[in-house]
């Protein structure tokens, strides 16, 4: 493991050494302190993969980091998987050109939480071991709820990644000054080493370690812009009110989602979206006990809830200090350079100066390296966990194949993602995120929602109602506006509105319930009889690792 890693970290280091020589057009200058900080950190989350990879021993290790983590630590790193370069940079520029509705998307994602928390968080660690799908299989046939679980995995693994990817080659040419290629490259190769090195420790600490950063930078920055103000919001909104070209508009709803159907659609997609990604389920596992999974998203929702209050300062911090400056603005286009999502980037260097731009760059950087890394873990799980170990060997299959077979797969992620991250890099990508959420709340959500709560669930209604919620999200997608009329180029969309979840959940929803009811075979009745066994272990913890009083 030793030399997988120095080589990887040499790879690492060679491709952005060439990349401070290349001169391609359309990116910036080298920022010396940025690099300076980009190495600590990477050194510093290198030197934590190889001391994780001496305690990954067993299977357990790779995938739950041996349950562990205690639930303020797995608070943190959930934090600092959900907290995505989207959230920090998207949101902020949001709201840097919306106003008050940028924040539309930061409350989505926060609702999500109590739903995490009193409907799935306890029962998923007191009735799985290491993926989701260990949940929705409990009193299920196993190959075809774990194939469709699996797949609905892989797919909401693989459209979070291409956007990470694609977003993180984007942001690293800009902030960095490296090639776009070189920038997609580097982060493939980091992610590998993180995973396949040292599993499930060492992406948690990488989480941990991006959390603590990013929350550390944005806190300083909102209070930077809070003292050009004598710490008044008042005066802050007031004054962006002033400066914006959109005035008082900027302070009331209705300028990103203006009509009912497409707000409900949203608000449904990121809330159950939320309680259906594979890499947030997947920390559940890591913690002692179901108490510690409980104080997790505790933690976690604490954590991103004052993190989106400082996205709203920063947003209208840029609007005041930014817009206004002439320095940050493309003088012959008019607009942002480097387009609105680096109006957080451009504010740590109103506020900070070039020593904190580096800071806030590299955190970034932190940002794109620990999502990619909870994806790829999520993904190479479902592979090997869930298809290889479970329905191929149909579970018998010892540790260290699982293990290993993991491993390649974590590697084969990982050169997909370079390969797609580079294909795509001329794309519009947002729709992918879309899609994905779209999926998780879709497919995912709805199956290990009703396998903990409904009685009458059968394998023939979860397998024909979750592929009935997939391929609604996907072909309303498909048919929607972003993809039809933007990526086709066709003059009117054939499904109207961006959004698809509240029509793709409710059919799911409905074809889980009608292809349960209607199941009358011997198979459905055992399901049905092995419910309340099920139900004393998720409320109580009886027979699951590490139970407690309740």
């Amino acid at each position: 493991m030793g030399k997988i890693l120095a080589l990887l970290t040499l790879g690492a280091t060679a491709l952005l050494a060439a990349g401070g020589d290349a001169g391609v057009s359309g990116q910036r200058d080298l920022n010396i302190s940025a690099v300076v900080m980009f190495f600590i950190f990477v050194g510093a989350t290198l030197g934590i993969t190889y001391w994780a990879s001496k305690r990954t021993k067993t299977a357990k290790d790779f995938y739950t980091a041996g349950g562990g983590i205690t639930g303020f630590q797995n608070g943190l790193a959930i934090a600092g998987d959900y907290m995505s370069a989207a959230s920090f940079l998207g949101i902020s520029g949001l709201v840097y050109l919306k106003g008050y509705d940028g924040l539309i998307y930061s409350i989505g994602f926060l609702v999500g939480w109590p739903v995490i928390l009193f409907l799935i968080s306890e029962q998923l660690r007191n009735l799985g071991k290491y993926t989701f799908a260990d949940v929705a299989s409990y009193r299920l046939r196993q190959r075809p709820i774990r194939t469709l679980a699996a797949l609905g995995s892989i797919a909401v693994v693989t459209l979070y990644l291409i956007a990470q990817m694609v977003g993180s080659g984007k942001l690293i040419q800009v902030l960095f000054g490296l090639p776009y290629e070189f920038a997609v490259i580097l982060v493939g190769v980091l992610m590998i080493a993180y995973v396949a090195v040292g599993g499930m420790l060492a992406t948690t600490w990488v989480q941990v370690i991006k959390a603590v950063l990013l929350l550390s930078g944005a806190t300083f920055m909102a209070i930077a812009v809070l003292m050009y103000f004598d710490f008044s919001p008042e005066a802050l909104f007031s004054k962006a009110v002033d400066v914006h070209d959109s005035g008082l508009d900027i302070m009331t709803p209705g300028g990103l989602v203006s009509d009912p159907v497409s707000a409900i659609s949203l608000g449904i997609a990121l809330m159950f979206g939320t309680a259906g990604l594979p890499h947030i389920l997947m920390r559940f596992f890591t913690v002692a006990d179901a108490k510690e999974a409980r104080k997790s998203v505790f933690f976690a929702t604490g954590f991103i809830g004052y993190f989106y209050i400082l996205t709203f300062i920063i947003g209208f911090g840029a609007i005041v200090l930014v817009s206004t400056n002439p320095e940050y603005i493309d003088a012959a286009k008019g607009v942002l350079i480097g387009g609105n999502n680096m109006a957080a980037i451009h504010l740590s260097h109103a506020v900070g100066g070039d020593l904190f731009l580096g800071f806030i760059s590299a955190v970034a950087f932190a940002t794109i390296l620990a999502v990619v890394s909870g994806l790829t873990l999520a993904g190479a799980s479902a592979i090997s966990h869930d298809l290889y170990a479970n329905v191929f060997a149909a579970g018998k299959v010892d540790e260290k194949t699982e293990m290993k077979v993991s491993k390649y797969a974590t590697i084969a992620i990982g050169i997909v993602a370079i390969i797609l991250g580079i294909a795509f890099e001329k794309q519009n990508i947002a729709f992918m995120v879309g899609l994905a959420f779209a999926i998780a709340a879709s497919a995912n959500f709805p199956i290990l929602f009703l396998s903990i709560y409904w009685k009458k669930l059968t394998t023939r209604g979860a397998v024909i109602g979750g592929t009935l919620g997939l391929a609604t999200a996907v072909i309303l997608v498909i048919a929607g506006p972003i993809v039809w009329q933007q990526i086709l180029g066709n003059e009117e969309a054939l499904f109207p509105y961006k959004y698809p979840a509240l029509f793709s959940v409710t059919v799911a929803f409905i074809g889980i319930w009608f292809f349960s009811i209607t199941d009358n075979s011997a198979d459905a009745k055992a399901e049905r009889e092995k419910f309340e066994a099920q139900d004393i272990r998720c409320q109580t913890g009886i027979g699951a690792e590490g139970a407690v009083d309740h």
